[in-house]
């Protein structure tokens, strides 16, 4: 295996770095505080093409591969992970889902603004159906030539400032998983309304929303693939979005690492630096070698998906494993820093907050060790 980066995925990785340190670094906290979505940062983000970054060309894409996503989704989470979960919605779960499963109108007429500029929400959870996602709620009812659509979506990213809705809906309940659509629903379609923001523990700065659904009418031409095909969409997609998500931990647990590190070389204590302190080097060594492990997963999983093949299991396990290493890596820079850590001005209590969420979204914890399960004992 061949563990060296070309000379375009480090370009990537470095564009990447630089953008989160000189323009996402600067007022995180307060947008942190203040639950204040990065709208002009996305937009850079836009235009530098973090936002379609694995999207063919012919689309307005980057035409990169995966690996190159997961180092630039490793950078933007080190500083912001409200901002990385939006590029990750929308690379890994809507641009990625409609390039390989829409129409070509589709592709045409919304993959492309996509791509560079507008943002996209993948709408599955329901109040409930979270992790048990074939009780869907949320109905499309067939009515010819449209669908009239009725339900309620919690927790949905990007809720209030996507111009894109991928929803998914129960057709038939009698059919169960097979009788589920997927459906192409824009801002302002009549009927459709947003709900009141989340007030998070953590990724305060996106944008999260319950979004509620009566009698709009969604064109039929609006249906990702095959009439029933909804389940099967979802859960593919989510495949691919666990390597996002595994990515965005990564970062969490690697942003943290790298200020334990840079304050316990400056902080001292009884007349020594705190990294001269055995119990600190121990700290940073548990550290940078479950980041490490990390990124080989998550590296894993984004190169099997390049290559074409199976990658569910892969992309678990990552998952898994990274949201894991997030949660641990992020309390221990807080212990590091001590009083300091427990204050915003140091970030790693932000970073902190923001871990746990990597343990629930796009699969929980729990749901990451039954793919994990069913893949050994198949």
């Amino acid at each position: 295996m061949n563990f060296q980066l070309t000379e375009e995925q480090l370009a990537v990785r470095d564009a990447a770095r630089e953008f989160a340190q000189t323009e996402l670094l600067p007022g995180v906290i307060e947008r942190d505080t203040h639950q204040r979505f990065p709208v002009e940062q996305i937009r850079k983000m836009g235009e530098l093409g973090f936002l379609g970054m694995m999207v063919d060309p012919a689309y307005n894409g980057g035409g990169m591969d995966t690996i190159s996503y997961v180092l630039a989704m490793e950078e933007i989470s080190k500083v912001d992970a409200s901002a990385s979960v939006c590029m990750s919605v929308n690379n890994s779960l809507v641009c990625w889902g409609l390039e390989k499963f829409g129409s070509p109108g589709q592709k045409e007429k919304y993959l492309k603004p996509l791509a560079t500029h507008g943002i996209g929400a993948f709408c599955l959870s329901e109040p409930e159906a979270g992790s048990d996602a074939t009780s869907q709620r949320t109905t499309a009812i067939d009515m010819g030539d449209h669908y009239l659509l009725n339900g309620t979506k919690n927790w949905i990213t990007n809720g209030n400032t996507a111009s894109v809705y991928i929803v998914i809906a129960q057709t038939d309940a009698s059919k169960k998983h097979k009788g589920i659509n997927a459906l192409i629903v824009e801002k302002g379609m009549q009927g459709f309304t947003v709900g009141k923001k989340e007030d998070k523990m953590g990724i305060r700065g996106s944008d999260t929303h319950s979004l509620m659904f009566s009698d709009v009418k969604v064109p039929k031409q609006n249906r990702i693939g095959e009439d029933g095909f909804g389940f099967q969409f979802a859960m593919t997609t989510l495949n691919g979005g666990r390597i996002g998500i595994a990515s965005q931990a990564l970062g969490i647990a690697a942003g943290a690492y790298e200020l334990a590190l840079k304050y316990s070389k400056e902080r001292k204590a009884f007349g020594k630096a705190l990294s001269e302190h055995q119990a600190i080097q121990f700290k940073l060594a548990d550290m940078a070698t479950q980041i490490d492990a990390a990124r080989l997963l998550v590296h894993q999983a984004a190169w099997l998906k390049d290559q074409g093949e199976d990658f569910v299991r892969a992309a678990a396990m990552a998952k898994l494993f990274a949201s894991q290493v997030a949660q641990d890596v992020t309390t221990e820079a807080v212990q590091i820093h001590g009083g300091y850590g427990y204050v915003k001005e140091y970030h790693v209590e932000r970073l902190m907050r923001d871990a746990k969420i990597t343990q629930i979204y796009e699969g929980t914890t729990e749901i990451q060790k039954m793919v994990i399960s069913r893949s050994i004992l198949k």
